[in-house]
């Protein structure tokens, strides 16, 4: 059965892929990496490679990640979604926070 990935990806994320995709082919290609060097190091197939090349979806988190290490420029990926970043789940945690606070009541001792 085939994927539905790339026909319900936001245009925004295809995009994005395309792009690191792109990137990571004129990377390979910089360091002088074959197709048949880089598939072998990254442990997939070069027809794997080449769908990370161009941005395929459907290829797994782990596999762009492989050759993003190989590459060595794994270093920002555990950037992507840091939460300290993440300025709309901020805004939504403040739009949470109590408006007022009220002072503890004590009990009173018998």
């Amino acid at each position: 059965m085939k994927s539905q990935a790339p026909s319900t990806l936001p245009r925004v994320a295809r995009r994005a892929l395309i792009k690191l995709g792109q990137d990571i082919a004129v990377a390979r290609k910089k360091r002088r990496i074959s197709t048949v060097s880089m598939a072998e190091r990254a442990f997939i197939s070069r027809s794997t490679l080449t769908r990370i090349e161009k941005g395929d979806p459907t290829v797994s988190i782990g596999a762009y990640i492989t050759v993003l290490a190989i590459l060595g420029l794994v270093e920002g990926v555990g950037e992507l979604a840091d939460r300290s970043k993440d300025v709309l789940g901020l805004d939504i945690e403040e739009d949470r926070l109590p408006r007022r606070i009220a002072p503890r009541r004590r009990k009173m001792k018998r």
